[in-house]
Order: C-alpha cells, then structure tokens, then sequence
C-alpha cells in the first residue's frame, strides 16, 4: 500500500501534524546542535513554571511522560517498594518500577460500570503503596477522574504515599488540570506532555510538576541533558501557539462525535483524543482494518480483547475508518 493512503489512528498522535511554531523553532535551531542544551533546558523549565504559577525547580522535564516517569520512580522507590496502577492502564507505570526493583499493584476499572474512576475502587485495593498513579482523562476508556474524586483518594492514602495524576490528555479534557491541587501540599503531582495536543510525540517531550517541598530530588536524578536542543526549543515554541492546540482540541471533539454517531459498534464516552469500541474480537477487526488500509489499536494488551481503541483523525480520516470499521465488524464473526 501508499503509505499516504493509510489510516494511522491507533497511537493517540496529532493528526494536523507538529505545531507549525514549533517546526519553525526546530528550523531555526538546527545549526546550534553542536552545544549541549543547558539553556533551553532552563528556558523551557521557566516558561512551564510560568504557565502553571509554580517555581522553575518545581517544573522535572523528561525524555517524553515516559522519562518523566523513570525520574519519579528514582526518586521516590527504594527497591521492594510498591505502587498502585489502574487495571486496565499505561503499561509504562508498571514497566518503569520494574525498572527501579519496585512492586506492582492493582486497582480496577469496571467495564460493568462503564469505566468509572470511583475514589472506593482505588482505596478498596490501597495497601500502603508508595505512588498510586491516577489517570485522566484514562487511557483507554477515556473516562475521567473529578477533582473532588482525587483529594478522597489523596486523602485516604498514608502520608508518605505520593499520589500522581497524569495528564497527558489533559488538553482535550473540558475539566480544569489537577495542579490547582497542589496548592499547599507535598503529596499530589501532575503528569503532562507536548506529545498529544501539540504534536510532537517524535520529538519526546514531557515533564512532570512535583511539590515544591521535594522538587530538587530532580537534581539527584535528572540525566544530563535527557531533552535534545531541538525538543526544547519546539515544545517552547509550541506552549505559544494556542490557536494550534484549539484546532487539535476542537478536531478530536468533531472526531469523537462523529465515531460515537457513526460506528456500527458500542462506544463509551471519552475526554481524550481516542473512542474505545466493543467489537466483539478486537484483534480479528483490527487485522481487518488494516488489511484495508485503516490501522486502530487491538485493546487485549490492556486485559480488553473485545475493544479496539480509536485515536481521532482529521475529518477524511475519521469517516474513512469508521466506513472500514463497519464493513468489518459486520463480517468478522462476533
């Protein structure tokens, strides 16, 4: 096949592409990639500081939300520590405190009640974990997690137990970012990534905000120089370019609405750029699909074999896959 004739909706990308500021930024940038990037780091930290109202040491930037992680486990796990992550979740938090010789726990999302991120599910499975890891908008049911929700779990949890919301949706998500819970407490991070909303998931860019009590651990376990000059000086350019992230915010709701309307499937109502659908056998469909040209994601490494999850596209994009996905299910036996 073209590769410009397929369909890629199955990583959670950007489909307008980079941020154009940001692609300037990296144009303009490329003939200083000799010199180590020491000042954009500092830059970057400073104007996220500035966005969320909190101290430029308070800002640890990674390697993409991945990296980010890998410095909160570092940080915070001593071996034989444990931590608590949603079933089904981000693969990434358990792999990164198997990586730091910690122990992994789980608490659930109920398909049987569509999802629903209930404070009594985590606390329930809550045995003194030293991270519980909160995801919201979730990947991949796309549900979310209220305020309200996530100080009952902060507050039923130990005192030495971190609470982390990752926010890597964050931007297509109409509820305001978690970091407002911060204010005054040394127990609650947020998560979040220029991956998503501003398109530059190849260039690996996340960071986490950490409590200002602690925020220096990131000197003890930050790599030196883990974001490249040209990530650095894109995502900086990217934080300026608003009307972009509208754009990408307002085609993933378009694409939402559109799966939800259109697709001859059981779909759940989600708050980031992604649809999960009931197809009966995810990994059948989604050979299916692809052999047509319209790649999706096969949910089973998420404990989910009946789903395929649906990252939104432009509006060609969206209605050529959900044509495909159509013809497919009703041929795929059930």
């Amino acid at each position: 096949m073209d590769p410009d004739d397929l369909v890629k909706l199955s990583s959670n990308e950007n489909p307008l592409g980079p941020s154009p500021r940001a692609i300037e930024a990296v144009r303009a940038a490329a003939d200083g990639v000799n010199t180590y990037p020491k000042a954009s780091h500092a830059d970057l930290r400073e104007k996220l500081a500035d966005e969320w109202d909190l101290s430029a040491e308070q800002v640890w930037l990674g390697n993409g939300g991945d990296g980010a992680l890998d410095y909160l486990s570092r940080a915070l796990l001593d071996p034989d520590d444990a931590v608590l992550v949603p079933d089904p979740g981000f693969a990434y938090y358990a792999m990164s405190t198997r990586y730091h010789h910690g122990r992994v726990n789980t608490y659930p999302l109920h398909k049987s009640e569509d999802f629903a991120q209930k404070p009594a599910n985590v606390l329930d499975a809550y045995d003194g974990e030293r991270i519980v890891y909160l995801i919201t908008p979730h990947s991949p049911t796309g549900s979310e997690m209220g305020h309200e929700a996530i100080l009952e779990v902060v507050d039923g949890v130990d005192d030495d137990t971190f609470v982390l919301v990752d926010e890597a949706y964050g931007a297509y998500s109409d509820q305001p970012s978690a970091v407002s819970l911060m204010d005054g407490r040394d127990e609650v991070g947020v998560l979040r990534t220029f991956s998503k909303s501003y398109g530059l998931a190849g260039l690996r860019v996340g960071y986490i905000l950490a409590p200002e009590a602690w925020a220096d651990a990131y000197d003890y376990v930050n790599t030196p120089f883990a974001v490249n000059e040209l990530a650095l000086r894109a995502a900086s350019a990217a934080l300026d370019d608003e009307a972009f992230v509208e754009r990408s915010v307002e085609t993933a709701r378009w694409s939402r609405e559109f799966v939800y309307e259109n697709l001859a499937a059981k779909t759940w109502e989600s708050a980031g750029n992604y649809v999960l659908a009931e197809v009966g056998d995810g990994s059948a469909v989604q050979q299916a699909a692809q052999e047509r040209g319209v790649i999706v994601r096969d949910t089973a490494s998420f404990g989910l074999p009946e789903c395929i999850r649906i990252s939104t596209g432009t509006r060609e994009g969206t209605r050529r896959a959900v044509e495909v996905l159509n013809e497919v299910v009703t041929t795929v036996e059930r």
